[in-house]
């Protein structure tokens, strides 16, 4: 049964060879590609951490609203765990 999910992901974008744009779109495939159905793509822009993180003083925060089964979160979470662009991510259903 599918459902939807909303995941928050802060994006690290810190020597970024390419545009940002392009960096939202790989990780949208990405979701995809695992299972997830897209239906929004919301960029809410760099903020500033409260203190650093893994070296990092801020991050580009991205929300993905989409349709999946709840084991491809697992799926998700698993794979973007390895792209060192993805700082932070979070899940919940909506």
């Amino acid at each position: 049964m599918s459902r939807k999910y909303e995941g928050l992901l802060i994006l690290n974008a810190k020597g970024l060879e390419g545009s940002i744009e392009d960096l939202v779109s790989a990780v949208g495939k990405e979701i995809e590609a695992e299972g997830g159905k897209l239906e929004e793509v919301q960029q809410m822009g760099r903020k500033k951490f409260a203190y650093p993180s893994n070296k990092l003083d801020g991050g580009h925060y991205v929300s993905y609203l989409f349709d999946a089964e709840p084991e491809v979160i697992e799926k998700i979470n698993a794979k973007l765990k390895l792209n060192t662009q993805v700082h932070q991510q979070y899940y919940q259903l909506r």
